[in-house]
């Protein structure tokens, strides 16, 4: 499973580093332990340059759980961490997007697999590029390679050392 961790909000905490450390600690607590992880990416905020600059990057998680518990467990973590949850594309905290669960392929309300705009999103495919990057897209039939490097939104993103 794949999940995409982002902030651009620090909350409580003195970073968007700190805080995302923070929340990716509180995963195994939630059922979804941590396999492994990117390194963070800085982005500008999209589609609002205006906000603060983003920081991106993606787990793999281990799982039996469904999708639909899997969301509402991430959820769940945005809203410990101070997501709180109105305009869309608001600067925020925590977000946190199931990126892919397996090979499935769903679209039910509230919960589309693989999320839809992934693919296009280079501070997604970029860090997952970094840590799996043979990972398939099950609609695309591509790698996470090959579509980090033709991914048209966030261009900006960049690892941050």
């Amino acid at each position: 499973m794949i999940v995409a961790l982002g902030s651009n909000l620090t909350g409580e905490f003195l970073s968007c580093h700190a805080l995302l450390d923070a929340a990716g600690a509180r995963f195994a607590g939630v059922g979804l332990p941590i396999l492994r992880q990117s390194g963070w990416w800085r982005s500008r905020a999209w589609p609002d340059p205006s906000q603060p600059d983003y920081l991106n990057g993606v787990a793999l998680v281990e799982t039996a759980l469904g999708p639909a518990e899997v969301m509402a467990r991430l959820l769940a973590l945005e809203a410990a961490f101070g997501r709180r949850r109105g305009e869309a594309n608001a600067a925020r905290t925590l977000d946190l997007d199931l990126i892919a669960h397996g090979r499935r392929v769903m679209d039910e309300p509230g919960l589309t697999l693989p999320h839809p705009r992934a693919h296009e999103r280079l501070f997604v495919m970029g860090p997952l590029a970094r840590i799996a990057p043979g990972w398939v897209h099950p609609i695309v039939g591509e790698t996470a390679k090959e579509l980090a490097g033709r991914a048209t939104i966030g261009r900006s993103a960049r690892l941050e050392v």
